[in-house]
């Protein structure tokens, strides 16, 4: 992270047991180090026996990141850095509408049996990504399946769990593989209106759709972490909180371009 990040994300961070004084073991590395550490395992897509001697040793920093899993503190980063990108774009903390989607990606060799599977549209072995994001890109919630889940099934366990989370949450769009069932459960269940954007019959090779672009510009952002180009993880939690991670990179790396601006014209007029 640069400084400016750091500036950021220090402030977000949640705070530890053992430094709010609620028990446990005081931490041996810095979270700058540790979180300077995971990120470079995420964006490089290295190993984690990998680890470059500049950082904390791999088993320390790989404890670090599963204590985070669990203890759902990534999450919490996460949520923390997004309540901020959307206010410095001038929005509500709490979004009314987002996009549902779902990318299927090949899995390596470490994924077990029992958490893959085939996707026969898309012909892909592996695992499928469930994301749920707000109108500008910004993931609200994620569900790493296996590939044969289909759309609707995931979105059965995603939208219920983001109903609860957000309360103001009232339309979600949505492609063509969310048609059926779901439209009327989500209304009566949920008393949330999907809305299906559907690509016209004569439409001909690439085109955007409204709304549907959003999202997919998300799996494009995540894509560009490297770990992320497959699915190396053995659990899907696992797989979700690098998906996260992931996501506190593009944040972070945003909030603190605005964190420069806002310091060029007090250092202008300093001089």
């Amino acid at each position: 992270m640069s400084d400016d990040e750091w500036a950021v994300v220090r402030d977000l961070l949640p705070v530890p047991e053992w430094l709010a004084g609620r028990g446990g073991r005081p931490e041996g590395y810095c979270h700058r180090q540790m979180l300077d550490a995971i990120r470079y395992l995420v964006d490089n897509g290295i190993k984690w026996r990998s680890m470059p001697s500049d950082f904390p040793p791999w088993p320390r920093v790989y404890a670090f990141f599963a204590r985070w899993r669990d203890a759902g503190l990534v999450a919490e980063l996460h949520d923390r850095l997004r309540e901020t990108v959307r206010d410095a774009e001038g929005r509500d903390p709490e979004p009314t509408a987002a996009i549902i989607d779902s990318q299927s990606v090949k899995a390596d060799a470490t994924v077990t049996h029992g958490s893959r599977g085939f996707d026969a549209g898309k012909k892909i072995n592996g695992r499928k990504r469930h994301l749920l994001t707000d109108t500008l890109g910004l993931l609200l919630d994620v569900l790493v399946t296996p590939a044969s889940t289909t759309d609707r099934d995931a979105a059965r366990i995603l939208l219920p769990a983001a109903q609860g989370r957000f309360g103001r949450l009232a339309r979600v769009w949505a492609d063509g593989g969310y048609t059926g069932h779901l439209v009327d459960w989500s209304a009566t269940q949920l008393g949330l209106v999907l809305d299906i954007v559907r690509r016209s019959d004569d439409t001909r090779g690439f085109a955007v759709l409204p709304r549907r672009w959003v999202v997919e510009r998300s799996f494009a952002w995540c894509l560009r972490s490297r770990r992320l180009v497959r699915d190396y993880e053995r659990r899907t939690d696992t797989s979700e909180a690098v998906i996260l991670w992931s996501m506190t990179m593009l944040m972070s790396r945003r909030l603190a371009v605005q964190h420069q601006q806002r310091l060029a014209p007090a250092a202008t007029g300093a001089a």
